[in-house]
């Protein structure tokens, strides 16, 4: 009786969780779905299946949205982030790991307490700043920015599991004669790399999904990022959900590929800093 009971219990838990994947895939198909239909057939019923399969969509999403343009510029901005916030925070994290002095740690504190600010209250000091800065409109001025707002949640990660490498290797290059830079990119960068996707598949989901700050610092059209280009399809007369979606697709499989590409490392880079921590 009582294995009944359990089988029962599994099976029911098991119903569960497949009509819970169900709803959260449900967006997905509508998403999908769309994308291949007109206009008309989306507002008449949204949720049924495409008549014909109009991949014309795409085509004409990707000419009036200059998708090869908004590509480009959204892999240069998560790309140069990401290669300048890697560099500053594994440094830094190390840095403040292997040095826990009172200024050090309340530095971290400091990094830390970073983290909980809401974009939203920096926002407009961050515009003021980087007009001074001469930031506004510019690849390189948009990815300083992003290295300010990443940077204390990427040092947070990173030394966490410096902490966990042993500080013997360290000791037995330095006895080897390797210079402190040596003992840190030819020692302990190397051991970063499960950390390093970790950071770097965080960020970018960020920073290519982002909307607001590449709003407010790149104006000029032909800097525009993916998402800040699939805003201008929507008006206050008009929203052209057939190009829009067709678009949102496009934009979604870079990073998905990215994703699905490192996902083995992400999962590696957890269960490390857990089993190390």
């Amino acid at each position: 009786m009582k294995t009944d009971a359990y089988n029962a219990r599994l099976l029911l838990i098991e119903i569960a969780l497949i009509v819970l994947a169900l709803l959260f895939l449900a967006p997905f198909y509508f998403v999908l779905a769309n994308s291949v239909k007109n206009f008309a057939e989306i507002l008449i019923n949204a949720a049924s299946l495409p008549k014909v399969l109009r991949w014309d969509n795409y085509v004409h999403a990707w000419k009036v949205l200059q998708f090869a343009t908004t590509l480009k510029n959204s892999l240069l901005i998560t790309v140069f982030s990401n290669i300048g916030l890697v560099i500053i925070s594994s440094m830094a994290a190390y840095r403040l790991a292997r040095r826990p002095s009172r200024f050090n740690r309340m530095l971290l504190a400091v990094f830390v307490a970073a983290m909980v600010i809401p974009f939203q209250a920096i926002m407009i000091p961050l515009v003021k700043v980087a007009s001074w800065f001469h930031l506004i409109n510019s690849i390189p001025g948009i990815v300083v920015c992003y290295f300010g707002l990443c940077v204390s949640f990427t040092i947070f990660l990173y030394q966490g599991f410096v902490r966990s490498i042993p500080f013997e290797i360290e000791e037995s290059a330095k006895v080897d004669g390797c210079s402190p830079y040596g003992v840190f990119w030819k020692i302990i960068f190397p051991l970063l790399k499960p950390m390093t996707v970790t950071v770097v598949m965080l960020n970018s989901l960020w920073m290519w999904n982002d909307f607001l700050l590449p709003s407010i610092i790149l104006q000029q059209k032909d800097l525009r990022t993916i998402q800040v280009a699939i805003n201008s399809l929507f008006g206050e007369y008009t929203n052209q959900w057939d190009l829009a979606l067709a678009a949102l697709v496009m934009s979604v499989v870079p990073i998905l590929i990215f994703f699905l590409t490192l996902q083995k490392h992400i999962i590696e880079g957890i269960t490390s800093g857990a089993i190390k921590g």
